[in-house]
């Protein structure tokens, strides 16, 4: 008994200092952030929130993430509604629908979309989809111009639509595979009385399964979210940067923080790589408070499980 109990003070201490630990790293990535981008900040001669300008290398130095930050949370939403049915449907097929003897191999496939490289993906969504996007791009603008965002007069190929549909296609694995872990993890018990009671399978998916699992794929969901926030070398090749925020997703044109800090970096001067901290703070807080809000999220789906 002694035994036991002291393995359980040695696991108890582990994973609280492992917790502590977690939350030491990102206070000090915060502090130093914090600590780069106040000289840079302190010399700024434009509004850092609203401004659209992005000159921090100037004499005097003015920079804003207004572009920045529509262009980050527009893509990176745009790929989460894009990828997330995908995904849903895919590990459903895998789960239910799809015979076991190559549900396994099925699974193994989707999995490994998720170790491919992003500059894999970036030279594919410059070499192979951005030149075919134009076409889709014009059908969404004759189609649905009437709304703003499909709006503009020149929709092309290297827009933040296109960049949202790479991010999809990356982000697509990393829900796919969770979501299809949660949904096997529902009781067989649950599954087996909705079937005995006479429903199809999808009725037995819509009233079991996918309630059980709505916490799993909202987890997921933001999983890849924050992947699509941080990515940088994708779409830092397939976007054109063009200055100042732009609602028409189908126009060239469009920046992310991460695509920004990636291109400007090596040619930025002191206060130019602290305005990039800057931006790259931002970026950090948009990402606590996305998961913060998942996290709540998850919470009030624990009383179904």
């Amino acid at each position: 008994m002694s035994t036991g109990r002291a393995g359980d003070r040695i696991f108890a201490g582990a994973a609280r200092g492992s917790g502590i630990l977690v939350l030491a790293i990102m206070a000090a990535i915060a502090v130093f952030l914090v600590w780069k981008a106040i000289p840079a900040l302190q010399d700024n001669k434009a509004n850092f929130l609203t401004s659209q300008d992005w000159n921090p290398n100037a004499t005097p130095a003015k920079f804003g993430i207004a572009q920045l930050a529509f262009g980050t949370v527009v893509s990176s939403a745009l790929a989460l509604i894009i990828a997330t049915p995908v995904a849903i449907g895919i590990a459903l097929f895998i789960a239910f629908y799809s015979p076991r003897k190559i549900a396994s191999g099925l699974g193994y496939v989707v999995d490994l979309l998720a170790a491919v490289p992003s500059i894999v993906y970036g030279l594919w969504g410059l070499l192979v989809l951005a030149p075919n996007m134009e076409g889709i791009s014009k059908a969404l603008n004759t189609a649905l111009g009437w709304i703003p965002f499909f709006g503009g007069d020149s929709p092309g190929k290297n827009s933040i639509f296109t960049a949202s549909v790479v991010l999809a296609i990356m982000i697509l694995p990393i829900i796919s595979s969770i979501s299809r872990e949660v949904f096997l993890q529902v009781p067989r018990a649950h599954v087996e009385a909705a079937l005995a009671l006479g429903a199809t399978r999808w009725e037995m998916i819509r009233l079991s399964v996918l309630p059980y699992g709505r916490s799993g794929v909202i987890g997921a969901s933001m999983l890849g979210l924050g992947r699509a926030m941080g990515e940088t070398i994708a779409v830092a090749m397939v976007l054109t940067f063009a200055p100042g925020v732009n609602v028409h997703i189908l126009e060239d044109g469009g920046n992310t923080f991460a695509a920004n800090i990636a291109k400007s970096f090596g040619e930025a001067t002191v206060t130019g790589r602290g305005a990039l901290i800057a931006s790259g703070l931002v970026l950090f807080v948009i990402t606590l408070v996305v998961n913060m809000a998942a996290r709540a999220v998850v919470a009030r789906r624990k009383e179904f499980v």
